[in-house]
């Protein structure tokens, strides 16, 4: 039952763009969270990835369905370019939480780590799915933030559909990273 509601409340939500409401310049709400890595647990801090550079932190509706599965491929693949820009990419979901650790070794490819957003993350970010009518469901919606070294939002960037997360994510983190050379 919980599936087919899943599957009900994304098909309803496909190709409805709309903004994220953390903008560019707020401050992104800190985190720990249990995840996993290459399918292993794994606790996911964003105080802890910052400190390495710019954090991709992108969230994502539930593992194992065909557009999560389609983006976690697709930042995998991209995570040599999001490495050489100094970015670190995390990715967080309320949807099938037991089931990251398999996720992050088969679509993540081993190459990210993928985490449950709790409650207070999902507040916080405000990144909870709604149905067209505004009813909120209990997944995350498809929402990607570059969150600079300093915690603020560079980018948002919300659409149900995976295909430009990954290519804007990435821009922005160029952009990031080409604003402090010069």
């Amino acid at each position: 039952m919980r599936t087919r509601l899943l599957f009900a409340a994304l098909a309803l939500s496909i190709g409805m763009p709309a903004s994220a409401a953390l903008a560019p310049g707020a401050a992104a709400p800190d985190f720990t969270a249990v995840g996993a890595s290459a399918g292993k647990p794994f606790t996911v801090s964003l105080k802890a990835a910052l400190k390495k550079g710019p954090v991709v932190l992108y969230f994502f509706p539930a593992a194992f369905t065909g557009g999560c599965n389609a983006e976690a491929h697709a930042f995998a693949e991209a995570m040599p370019d999001f490495t050489a820009a100094g970015a670190t990419v995390i990715g967080m979901t309320a949807g099938n939480v037991d089931q990251l650790e398999r996720f992050s070794a088969e679509h993540c490819a081993g190459k990210f780590a993928v985490a449950a957003a709790s409650p207070a993350v999902i507040k916080g970010y405000d990144v909870l799915l709604k149905k067209p009518d505004g009813t909120a469901t209990t997944i995350t919606s498809r929402t990607s933030f570059v969150i600079a070294p300093n915690g603020k939002v560079l980018f948002a960037h919300t659409d149900m559909k995976p295909a430009d997360h990954i290519r804007l994510t990435l821009e922005a983190v160029r952009k990031y990273k080409a604003s402090r050379r010069g």
